[in-house]
């Protein structure tokens, strides 16, 4: 970005000398920069912070799902770990950025039981 601007500020008056100014041209460059933040780096940022938060809010005794598919409960929490168990009583450690989604309600999950 600051390439481009260096070029764009060094091209300076090439109108044919009718007075145009370079900041004429440096305007629809931050409209863009301007677009792409409203557009894409706000909306991931508020994804990011609003699953952050929900990771947080799990605690023991929620049904999760895995980024991998793999469907538990939570039996421990850590720092950075929850302790999940499965079917069949197996129990894996996994990050809690690895968790997709949860709820302490079972039907949510797809379970009937």
């Amino acid at each position: 970005m600051t390439h481009l601007l260096t070029i764009v500020l060094m091209m300076g008056d090439q109108t044919g000398g009718k007075g145009g100014s370079p900041f004429g041209m440096i305007i629809p460059l931050v409209l863009i920069v301007v677009v792409f933040y409203f557009f894409m780096i706000r909306p991931q940022t508020k994804r990011t912070k609003e699953a952050k938060k929900f990771r947080e809010g799990l605690k023991k005794g929620d049904k999760v799902i895995t980024i991998g598919g793999i469907h538990g409960k939570i039996v421990e929490t850590q720092d950075t770990t929850f302790t999940i168990e499965t079917e069949g009583q197996g129990r894996l450690r996994i990050e809690k950025s690895a968790v997709a989604s949860g709820t302490s309600n079972p039907e949510l999950l797809g379970e009937n039981k």
